[in-house]
C-alpha cells in the first residue's frame, strides 16, 4: 500500500479549473460590495469567522514568551516540537480513550494545510474522493488540485444528517478518501456515534474492495466550539483509518495565526506509514509546517480558549430575535456560524437588502446552501444589538 506524499502537480489548465470552480467565492472576496466596505467600523460584518474585539491575553502572552530564544538552535528548521506533541498526544488519548503518542502528531498551518498535506499524502491522480456538501469551500478544489475525482454527497435539509447509506451509493472502486466535518461548517451539526458507526461499516465494507483502506479526514476544527454542554465524538473512535484535522484558530479565535495539527489514529495498520507520508507531503507541498515559535506555543494554546458561553449568548439573542421578526432560524449545536433562510429565494437579493442597511452576511450560494445566508457569530455583543433594526427592516414586504 503507497503513501508517497507526491500527489500532482498543478498545471495552467487545471489552475484555470480551480479558478473557475472557485469563481464565486473569488468574485466575493474581491468584488463584492463587503470587499470594498471589509474594515469599515460603520458596518455590521457578519461574513467570516474573524475577531471583532482585541485577542485574547494568554494568545499575545504565549507567543511573546515562545519567541525568546534559550539556543541557538531556536529558529532552526523545525519539523516538530516532541513537548508540544506530547501535550497534544495526552489531550486526545484523553478525550478519545485512544493511545495517541507524540509521533502520532504532526503540526500544520491550520486545519487548511493539515487537509492539504493529508489529501497530498494518501491520494493518487485517478483516486475519488467524497466530501459532504454543504462543504468548506475549498475541499473540491484541493482535492481536484491533486489530480482526483471530487465526489459530492448532499447532506438533506432541513436536519442535514450524515445519511450511511447515501456515502455507500457513492464508494467505488476508486475511492480513496472521505472528508468528513464534525461539527459542521456551515450547518453547525455534530454528528452522533450512531451515524458515525454506521458510517464505519459502509467505509470497512468499501475497503474490501481495494488493496487499500479508505482513509477517513476528519475535519475537526470546531469541535471545542460547542453548545448546550453537548458532546463530541471523533470518527476516529469509530473508523481506524482516520485523520484527525485541527487548528487552534478556532478555539483562540486567532485565524491567522496559521496554527494546527494532523493526528495520525493509533488504531491505523499503517500508522508509521502514514507518519512518514504526512510529513513528506508537508515538506514537498512547500514547507507546510507552521514555524518553531508557534510549536512551542502550543504547549500553551492547550489550555486557552475564548469564551464559548458568550458566544452561545450570541447565538440565543440572534435567534431569538430573528425568529420573532419572522425568519426561520437553523439554531447550530456548534461552530461559529448560524444559517438563515432568506425571506425570499435570492438569497443573493437578500443579502443586498441587507447590504443596503449596512450588514453584511454570506449568501448561501457560497455554501452550497441557496436560499439561506449565514451569520458568524464572532460578531461582537455591540454589533449584533446594532443590527437587529436592519434585519427587522430588510424583511417586511416593501424592504
Amino acid at each position: 500500500m503507497r503513501y508517497s506524499g507526491l500527489g500532482m502537480p498543478i498545471t495552467s489548465n487545471s489552475l484555470a479549473a480551480l479558478q473557475q470552480n472557485l469563481r464565486p467565492l473569488l468574485d466575493f472576496l474581491n468584488h463584492s460590495t463587503h470587499a470594498k466596505r471589509r474594515g469599515d467600523p460603520s458596518i455590521c460584518d457578519f461574513v467570516f469567522g474573524n475577531p471583532h474585539d482585541m485577542p485574547l491575553d494568554g494568545v499575545v502572552d504565549a507567543i511573546r514568551a515562545r519567541a525568546i530564544p534559550e539556543n541557538k538552535d531556536w529558529f532552526a528548521y523545525t519539523v516538530q516540537i516532541r513537548e508540544a506533541a506530547e501535550k497534544v498526544a495526552a489531550r486526545l488519548t484523553a478525550d478519545h480513550d485512544l493511545p495517541f503518542e507524540a509521533d502520532d502528531i504532526r503540526f500544520a498551518t491550520g486545519a487548511f494545510g493539515a487537509i492539504a498535506s493529508s489529501l497530498r499524502a494518501i491520494v493518487d491522480p485517478g483516486d475519488e474522493v467524497i466530501f459532504l456538501s454543504p462543504p468548506w469551500f475549498f475541499y473540491e478544489a484541493m482535492i481536484t488540485a491533486l489530480g482526483a475525482t471530487p465526489v459530492r454527497v448532499s447532506l438533506e435539509a432541513p436536519h442535514f444528517d450524515l445519511e450511511a447509506d447515501v456515502i455507500a451509493r457513492a464508494i467505488t472502486a476508486r475511492t480513496r478518501a472521505i472528508i468528513v466535518n464534525t461539527p459542521h461548517n456551515p450547518t453547525g451539526r455534530i454528528f452522533d456515534r450512531a451515524s458515525l458507526d454506521r458510517l464505519a461499516t459502509v467505509l470497512r465494507l468499501g475497503s474490501t474492495w481495494q488493496a487499500r483502506p479508505i482513509v477517513l479526514i476528519s475535519d475537526e476544527s470546531y469541535n471545542r466550539v460547542r453548545f448546550d454542554g453537548r458532546p463530541f465524538v471523533s470518527p476516529a473512535v469509530a473508523y481506524p483509518h482516520t485523520l484527525i484535522q485541527y487548528t487552534y484558530g478556532k478555539q483562540l479565535l486567532a485565524p491567522g495565526e496559521r496554527i494546527g495539527y494532523i493526528a495520525v489514529s493509533p488504531n491505523m495498520a499503517e500508522r508509521e506509514q502514514v507518519r512518514e507520508a504526512v510529513t513528506f507531503a508537508q515538506i514537498v507541498g512547500g514547507w507546510q509546517i507552521p514555524s518553531a515559535t508557534l510549536q512551542r506555543a502550543v504547549s500553551d494554546f492547550e489550555d486557552l480558549s475564548i469564551d464559548i458561553d458568550a458566544v452561545q449568548r450570541r447565538r440565543d439573542r440572534m435567534a431569538s430575535a430573528l425568529t420573532a421578526m419572522g425568519y426561520e432560524v437553523m439554531i447550530p449545536e456548534a461552530t461559529f456560524y448560524m444559517m438563515v433562510r432568506s425571506p425570499i429565494a435570492d438569497d443573493g437579493a437578500f443579502c443586498r437588502r441587507l447590504e443596503a442597511r449596512d450588514i453584511f452576511v454570506g449568501p448561501g450560494t457560497l455554501f452550497e446552501m441557496p436560499g439561506y445566508f449565514r451569520i458568524s457569530l464572532t460578531a461582537n455583543d455591540a454589533m449584533v444589538e446594532k443590527s437587529l433594526a436592519g434585519f427587522a427592516a430588510a424583511i417586511e414586504p416593501a424592504g
